[in-house]
């Protein structure tokens, strides 16, 4: 679980903010598992009561949700704010990017943390925190990226989860940018590493060598454009690095997370995993679920490398529908932004080379529009598992759950309050996003949030949005989460490996010259026969045993075998060519 959010300063009463003590009325309550009508109320960033007909304090704004779903605040599992790629830094911070997430009805966020090869990855983190801490207006935790793999690495770990409230790592299998991955053998280690610290393990699933080799043959045909990126990373590069990853975690018999889920076959192979025991769990960016690959073939340049993402939008059209299905009933599980946008001159640093264009799109405040119009809108799913993919399950899987993912007493104060009636549609020239482009552009939504609570505090309202630069808070995450953990400590004491007592072998062993090569056996015989007997005139041969054209003849009636002992008798009811005592 979460460790406890820092309390607010307490003031005297009177000068208390409305804002401090909120009342929600008339609202159906609508969490991952049932809905309710009732009322909330709300004092110092926490749920205080839930229930009908309450007694709330005088001076509390009132929220009148009559119609509307009043649900948890959204999760957002994988955000890039300033995130740097060829030299340049995407135009979102910590300030605009958790601002637009906030009027998205996010109230949360995940950021990844990426060192550079050989930074250390305390210096990294510390660096994130001291940026983060006076520009993000909303919750946050960080997730770190491990590039490389070594000692230090794996002491630093320790150090991070137990002294810094990170639980979770990411490693990428593939190059990404100027991002390397890291090798099987590394990966390996790491899962290792995860579960003796109880922290989780997300990877971005892609075949590094076979894209390596993939991207040669397209830049030997003269493909430079966008569509080059696509066509070099196929659907099966995905699959394979998925299935592999999913096998090393199952050796290492630890969780494994799969990040940014962009086709058919992929997905498949989480379900299949999944039905089989193994603890891995999918996510999916609204990108995947409302366009696909084919823009990037689009006659303008602009418009192709505006979808540029790893691992790239499939080109098969009714991939977003699967995906869309697979989410619904729990195949995959969790939802995430991977909101790394970049603006026209970014990505033209790749306008003669498709490898150098930098990947990402939006993604942070369009995320529950999208899912909700793709999801509900569309009647793949209900509100309840609406709320499970855009926060609950997120929560589980990452310990801030109860106090996050969920509306109930003690619960942190994040809330959306959502209209079912509302239309919207997403634009560049409406959007809070800094980037000059929307991979959504133009799709109206049918469904969005009238009001954000934040930590108590009303970000969204009928005025409009309302956020403090650097009022969110870094969330201290433990480790051992039990919604990830619970089978794994239990197969862990199942299948801890033991030696077998057994007598020491005596018996001859080959042995080998100076030079290598094994030294000439001699056969040894069952049979301990000599050169000469009293008994036989039996001669052994060459290779130690018996000579068959001897004769083995004694009139005392002994054998030559009568010193081995004799196999139990054996009695065939139905000897080859069927039984002799029939009558024909």
């Amino acid at each position: 679980m979460a460790s406890a959010r820092t309390p607010l300063k307490k003031v005297p009463i009177h000068l208390q903010s409305a804002q401090l003590r909120l009342f929600i009325k008339g609202g159906r309550i609508v969490n991952d598992d049932q809905s309710l009508l009732a009322d909330i109320y709300i004092e110092d960033g926490v749920i205080k009561q839930i229930g009908n007909n309450l007694v709330v304090p005088g001076g509390s704004r009132i929220f009148e949700a009559k119609g509307k779903l009043i649900i948890p605040g959204g999760i957002d599992t994988c955000t890039h704010f300033e995130r740097s790629c060829y030299g340049t830094v995407s135009p979102d911070d910590f300030y605009s990017g958790t601002r637009a997430a906030l009027a998205g009805g996010t109230t949360t966020v995940i950021q990844f943390v990426v060192p550079e090869f050989n930074q250390s990855l305390l210096d990294a983190y510390n660096k994130c925190r001291e940026s983060a801490g006076a520009k993000v207006c909303c919750d946050y935790l960080l997730q770190v990226c491990l590039t490389y793999w070594t000692d230090r690495v794996s002491r630093e770990m320790e150090m991070l989860v137990k002294d810094n409230g990170v639980n979770s790592f990411h490693v990428f299998m593939a190059d990404v940018g100027d991002q390397k991955s890291l090798p099987e053998a590394d990966i390996y280690q790491v899962l290792l590493r995860c579960k003796q610290l109880g922290a989780l393990l997300t990877v971005h699933a892609e075949n590094g060598c076979l894209i390596e080799e993939k991207t040669k043959e397209i830049m030997s045909h003269g493909i430079t454009g966008p569509e080059g990126h696509v066509l070099s990373r196929p659907e099966e590069a995905e699959a394979e690095a998925v299935y592999r990853v999913i096998a090393l975690a199952s050796v290492a018999n630890a969780p494994v997370y799969i990040s940014k889920v962009m086709s058919r076959s992929s997905a498949d192979i989480i379900h299949e995993q999944r039905r089989k025991g193994k603890v891995v769990f999918g996510e999916v960016i609204p990108a995947a679920l409302a366009a696909d690959g084919n823009q990037c073939f689009s006659r303008s340049w602009r418009h192709a490398a505006g979808y540029i993402m790893n691992p790239p939008l499939r080109l098969d059209p009714t991939t977003p529908e699967y995906l869309a299905d697979l989410l619904a009933n729990d195949d995959l599980q969790v939802t995430g932004s991977d909101h790394c946008a970049f603006d026209a001159n970014q990505k033209a640093i790749g306008k003669d080379d498709f490898r150098r264009i930098p990947g990402g799109a939006n993604g942070a405040e369009d995320r529950l529009l999208v899912i909700w119009e793709k999801g509900v809108t569309s009647g793949k799913m209900d509100a309840n598992r609406f709320v499970a993919v855009t926060s609950t399950t997120a929560a589980k899987v990452f310990n801030l759950y109860p106090k996050k993912g969920r509306i109930a007493i003690g619960s942190d104060a994040d809330l959306v309050i959502w209209d079912p009636a509302s239309t919207r549609t997403i634009s560049v020239s409406s959007q809070q996003q800094k980037t000059d482009f929307n991979i959504f552009e133009g799709l109206t939504c049918h469904g969005a949030p009238s009001v954000v609570i934040s930590g108590g505090c009303v970000t969204v309202d009928e005025d409009g949005l309302h956020v403090t630069q650097g009022g969110g808070r870094f969330v201290s995450a433990a480790s051992g989460c039990e919604f990830v953990y619970g089978r794994i400590r239990e197969r862990e004491k199942l299948n801890k490996p033991g030696r077998v007592v057994r007598e020491p072998y005596t018996g001859p062993a080959l042995s080998y010259t100076s030079n290598g090569t094994p030294e000439p056996q001699k056969m040894v015989s069952p049979f301990p026969l000599t050169e000469k007997s009293d008994e036989f005139q039996n001669r052994i041969t060459r290779s130690g045993g018996r000579h068959l054209q001897d004769s083995s003849f004694s009139l005392s009636g002994a054998q030559i075998d009568d010193n081995v002992p004799q196999r139990a008798g054996m009695k065939v009811s139905q000897p080859p060519g069927g039984k002799s005592s029939s009558i024909w």
